[in-house]
């Protein structure tokens, strides 16, 4: 018999680089907002929380959102480093400091027994003044202009599987009281840079990842609902309200954001 993680790390493989590789494309064709949304949509945390329910109990899952939640706050630190970073740097310095200042904030982290109410304070306390760095920036955010190479997505695509591959791997390798972080490692949001920097830039790349900060805001209560409700209601139904709870986020986002474009676009009396 199959064991269930070959077929989820199979699809989760897949889904992930398709998604991205999606998002990719929609940011070259309707920008960096709907790109955004998109890849912060659960497909990395998702299938790894559904891993987790086939093999721990709703306790075990309920723990684990807990830990994600407070890592949370470094993936704030590194989407936000990056988007600085990236509109002057290249892709191996804005990733490579990124990546690293997910690791150490990560660490730093897990050094600290989190209490809900401790780990939404974290967030918040990381996410404004991130959020107040970088949304400024987003009014001079250059048109996006892919260059048409027929090998590039094929290429990056095959780059982005790899990642993903070895951070799986490697999260399985560490054991189960790591899942809660490996699962809100920032895979699809580095697969994503990793595609499109090369293609439309870095200034137009950093306002994808301005947009995914605001996506991954909407993780907080996402996470939040996940760990009060595995408990009273099971794993199954917990994570399907936790998946509304973020597809609700996103597309209240995409809503607000995108109201002043279209007003803007009227024709006016």
């Amino acid at each position: 018999m199959i064991d269930p993680f070959w077929l989820l790390f199979a699809a989760k493989l897949v889904l992930a680089a398709g998604i991205v590789v999606t998002a990719s494309l929609l940011v070259e064709r309707s920008g960096p907002l709907l790109g955004a949304m998109i890849a912060t949509l659960p497909i990395s945390a998702g299938p790894a929380y559904v891993f987790l329910a086939l093999e721990h109990d709703a306790d075990f899952v309920s723990g684990s959102a807990l830990a994600s939640l407070a890592v949370n706050a470094a993936t704030a630190v590194f989407m936000t480093l990056y988007a600085l970073l990236a509109r002057s740097r290249g892709l191996a310095l804005s990733l490579g400091a990124g990546l690293l200042a997910w690791l150490t904030a990560a660490a730093a982290i897990s050094r600290v027994e989190w209490s809900l109410a401790g780990a939404v304070a974290l967030n918040l306390a990381v996410f404004a003044p991130c959020l107040a760095l970088v949304l400024p920036r987003l009014a001079a955010t250059p048109p996006v202009r892919a260059a048409a190479r027929r090998w590039d997505i094929p290429v990056r695509t095959v780059a982005v599987m790899a990642l993903i591959a070895a951070v799986l791997l490697i999260g399985r390798a560490l054991g189960p009281m790591a899942a809660g972080f490996a699962a809100l490692f920032p895979v699809v949001t580095s697969s994503l840079a990793m595609l499109l920097q090369p293609r439309i830039g870095g200034p137009a790349t950093a306002a994808v990842f301005t947009n995914a900060l605001i996506g991954m805001a909407g993780y907080i209560p996402t996470l939040a609902l996940l760990h009060l409700s595995a408990p009273p209601l099971g794993s199954p139904a917990a994570l399907g309200l936790a998946l509304a709870a973020c597809m609700l986020w996103n597309g209240a986002v995409l809503a607000l954001r995108g109201r002043p474009r279209r007003l803007a676009a009227q024709p006016q009396d």
